[in-house]
């Protein structure tokens, strides 16, 4: 097995020669490829710092960044998730480091220039470890969530640091009300 600091040397060096490629959609081909290829190796391990979880809501940990890219690890307790929300404009791989998430991501419905949308679920995956997808705007409204009773973890490596992000709060006529989220990482 692998120290921890050599596992994330590995994965920053596979992240680094990924954002040279040339569009975003061959950045996240890339980015996937070889983060899957990392975990189906074996002997990838994080450091156990960034594998806290908090009893309150999902955990980020901020693992790495760079001017092209950022890193960060979340831990999901089971039940915990997301509400529906967007990247900020930010392409991103998630790849399921241990457990499993469900990840249900949805179409939008209108341009929504008055704040209100709707949406219409598009695709429901359940990810195992090693498995990955990406996010490209305009198509990454989604929700992300721990539907098992045991602890789960996804590495997200974003097209930037996420400082924020729009989310969506279902009103009482089913539709969804926009609005500006802060994000922050975990202590």
């Amino acid at each position: 097995m692998n120290h921890p600091s050599e596992s994330v040397t590995r994965l920053i060096e596979c992240l680094d020669a990924a954002v040279e490629q040339g569009s975003v959609e061959e950045i996240c081909a890339a980015v996937k490829k070889g983060m899957v290829g990392l975990m189906s190796q074996g002997g990838f391990e994080l450091p156990a710092e960034f594998l806290r979880q908090d009893p309150d809501s999902y955990a980020r940990h901020l693992l790495h960044k760079t001017d092209d890219y950022a890193v960060v690890i979340m831990v999901w307790g089971p039940g915990q998730g997301t509400p529906i929300h967007d990247h900020d404009e930010k392409w991103c791989v998630e790849c399921v480091y241990s457990g499993t998430i469900k990840v249900t991501s949805y179409d939008l419905l209108g341009d929504g220039t008055d704040g209100i949308v709707d949406f219409r679920e598009a695709t429901q995956v359940d990810a195992g470890k090693g498995m990955a997808g990406a996010l490209i705007p305009p198509f990454d409204y989604h929700v992300i969530e721990n539907a098992t009773d045991t602890l789960a973890a996804t590495i997200h490596v974003y097209g930037g640091e996420m400082h924020g992000c729009h989310t969506f709060a279902r009103m009482d006529d089913g539709r969804y009300q926009r609005q500006r989220s802060a994000l922050s990482y975990t202590v």
